[in-house]
Order: C-alpha cells, then structure tokens, then sequence
C-alpha cells in the first residue's frame, strides 16, 4: 500500500483562536511549565478571593464581641477586597503571560500592596473593636 505523504494537497488544519488575542497574538509560546504556574497563581487569587468574602460575611454573621460600628466596617472592607482579588487575578495573569510570551521580566502583582494595606486596616479596625 502506498500512502502519499504529500501534505500539499491537503491545507494545514488552522490552530484554534485562543482568547484573549492581545495576550496570545504575540510573540512565542513559553514554556507550557511556566504558563501552567500563572494559571497556579490566578487560581490562588480566587481562592483568596472567596476567602475574604467568606471572613467578611462571618465577621457580621457571627456576631463576635467588637464594637458592632467597626465590626461592620470590617467586614465591608474584607467584601470589598473579595471583590478586588479576582482583577487581581485577571490583570496579574494578562500581565505575567504577555510577559512570558515576549521574554519579559516578570511584573509585579498590581494590587498586591493596597489589598494588604486594607487587611491591615482590617486588622486595626478588630483589634479596636475588640478592645472597646
């Protein structure tokens, strides 16, 4: 049986589109290792996520013994950063991968320090609270 190895009569199948194509329509795949870890660390910033929703709603939920003012303002704060994780996660990941792609230096997580300089005030706000 001869088989026609001849790939000219037959077009290439195209590659799938990948989305977003500002990221994905530049430069080269990196390694698949390091694409894999973004995605890792775009995950951790939704679990962080669903874990400052979850410690703001026990905050009010439970009714712990802090002064019921800062106690709400608390966890308004830790519902709010809840919300801010995930573009977080969306602008860090963007960033890290077109990085990735063009042989970049990786940058640095975008709201990294407002998020923990409000689960600081977070903190104060309790600790205030606790001892009133």
């Amino acid at each position: 049986m001869v088989v026609d190895t001849d790939s000219s009569s037959s077009p290439a199948p195209e590659a799938p589109r990948r989305w977003p194509a500002r990221v994905f329509d530049r430069g080269e795949d990196p390694d698949p290792r390091f694409s894999l870890a973004n995605e890792r660390t775009f995950l951790a910033w939704i679990r962080t996520s669903l874990a400052l929703f979850a410690a703001g709603i026990a905050l009010e939920a439970l009714n712990l013994p802090v002064a019921p003012g800062l106690r709400r303002a608390a966890a308004v704060v830790l519902i709010v950063l809840g919300a801010a994780a995930p573009v977080q996660a969306w602008i860090g990941w963007l960033r890290t991968e077109a990085a990735l792609r063009l042989g970049r230096s990786l940058p640095p997580p975008a709201l990294a320090l407002p998020l923990g300089v409000a689960l600081a005030v977070v903190g104060v706000l309790v600790l205030i609270g606790l001892l009133r």
